[in-house]
């Protein structure tokens, strides 16, 4: 039991482990894009839903969760999981030595600069690969996908075709 334990710790060190973390409330067209991108790159992409007890979602955690099977429910390269406080202890935690992070502007990349510098040191060198957002998603974030949610209108341009509200 214990070789076979630590076969598999092994063999998660050497895997190509990579978690994108976000509310996902909800996942947009523009993260599905960037999933999809950064496949080719990673053995695996954790897609993590940070839980913060602060922020109150539009939706719920069930709702976030059962969404992202939906629309990555043929790639076996992706999976789902949940955490709380920090990104950096959560890579440890699952072994990914990278994180994935969308860039939509200039404003995104200075906010993003500084958490990955935060997180290469809290994380004992995990790093932070940065993919610039597509044309067609620049101007898509979960933020704006709520408002137009809540103000009842058609959010269904933004959102990956899986997704019905």
């Amino acid at each position: 039991m214990h070789q076979q334990f630590d076969l598999i710790l092994h063999k998660n060190y050497e895997m190509k482990i990579c978690v994108f973390p976000g509310s996902f409330d909800p996942i947009t067209a523009g993260h599905v894009d960037l999933v999809h991108r950064a496949l080719p790159l990673f053995d695996k992409i954790i897609i993590a839903i940070g839980i913060n007890s602060q922020k109150n979602s539009l939706f719920s955690l069930e709702q976030r969760k059962q969404w992202i099977k939906d629309v990555f429910a043929d790639e076996p390269k992706v999976e789902i999981d949940t955490f709380e406080k920090l990104t950096a202890d959560f890579c440890k935690k699952v072994y990914a030595k990278w994180i994935l992070r969308g860039l939509r502007n200039a404003s995104d990349f200075d906010y993003e600069k500084t958490i990955s510098q935060l997180n290469f040191i809290v994380g004992n060198g995990v790093e932070t690969v940065f993919l610039i957002s597509q044309p067609q998603f620049s101007h898509i974030s979960s933020t704006i996908v709520r408002e137009i949610i809540k103000g009842e209108g058609d959010a269904s341009p933004f959102l990956p075709p899986q997704i019905k509200i």
